[in-house]
């Protein structure tokens, strides 16, 4: 859909959007619409009545959505945050299906592998770096006490993760990033 009129035909409600609608909608969409996108598919992905195939259907929506968001370098006046915030939404959601839906290791996105790879390439200081700053926290530079909070939020889906995991090097990092979440403000 590339038309003003064309978006009109489908209402001003998405939630009423079928998912070809949506499909064809986004590849055009910016700004707020992408994320009204994220949300009404993410919406649709949680909701128990569609049968499970659609819901990891409109989750890979809300997923398209929210990265497309990146790839438009939407980074408003938050930045850095604003990036933190479009990949911690992607994590939840993918921890989301692979618990309540199931992991599936031919779909990087619902394989807990490639999420746990994924999170420990977004961490950009190690567990050691930052207990050592969360210690102090309160005398820190605001830039890096929000370091630390885009860590915790980068890890919120650790601990049901970790259940998906096999022993090795991988799960041993995030074990150690869930120990220290804990201590992060």
């Amino acid at each position: 859909m590339s038309g003003d009129a064309d978006r009109e035909d489908l209402g001003r409600d998405p939630a009423t959007w079928t998912l070809d609608q949506m499909q064809r909608f986004v590849q055009d969409a910016r700004g707020r619409q992408l994320e009204t996108v994220r949300v009404a598919a993410q919406g649709r992905a949680y909701d128990s009545a569609h049968p499970q195939e659609a819901r990891r259907q409109w989750a890979k929506l809300s997923l398209l959505a929210n990265r497309l968001m990146l790839a438009n370098r939407l980074m408003l006046a938050d930045g850095e945050g604003h990036l933190m915030r479009i990949t911690q939404q992607d994590f939840m959601l993918r921890m989301w299906v692979i618990e309540r839906l199931g992991p599936d290791d031919t779909d990087p996105d619902w394989s807990p592998d490639a999420l746990a790879t994924d999170t420990l390439d977004a961490l950009t200081i190690t567990p050691a770096q930052a207990a050592v700053l969360a210690d102090g926290w309160r005398d820190l530079a605001i830039e890096q006490i929000h370091q630390l909070r885009w860590h915790k939020n980068l890890t919120a889906h650790l601990e049901i993760l970790l259940g998906y995991l096999e022993p090795g090097r991988t799960r041993d990092q995030l074990s150690a990033w869930t120990r220290t979440r804990r201590l992060l403000p």
